[in-house]
């Protein structure tokens, strides 16, 4: 099988070979002129997609979700869990203790539980000084 040397021919933006010939080359270069001008129209038309206030404020969402899940992962890595694997239970607890209209008690709960973790981790703490 013989290699093809494109050395000496002329190279297009993209940095393919054109052919030798005026006419097809002329209609090569026309073609390119087309994708070129495509990706111009697209690109402006994302810029301006993208500039609209609903759509900044729900990449500013995305991204604030993100970054609390990753730093939520962070803590949870050590436990060998993640929120992936935890959210399924969640969210059941959250549906039971919606439909029972016991918000309150479970948010009481979930202070006290906070705030006994916080003590046992200052003991914790005390303790290896």
């Amino acid at each position: 099988m013989e290699k093809h040397n494109h050395k000496d021919e002329p190279t297009g933006l993209a940095g393919h070979k054109h052919s030798r010939d005026p006419v097809t080359r002329k209609a090569e270069l026309l073609r390119e002129g087309e994708f070129y001008r495509a990706g111009v129209t697209y690109a402006k038309a994302q810029v301006k997609h993208g500039a609209r206030p609903e759509v900044m404020l729900h990449s500013a969402i995305d991204h604030a979700t993100w970054a609390l899940r990753a730093r939520a992962d962070a803590l949870l890595k050590p436990t060998g869990t993640s929120i992936s694997v935890l959210a399924p239970y969640a969210l059941g607890v959250f549906n039971f203790v919606r439909q029972r209209r016991m918000g309150k008690q479970a948010l009481a709960g979930a202070v006290l539980l906070g705030v006994a973790g916080w003590f046992a981790q200052r003991r914790r703490a005390q303790r290896e000084i």
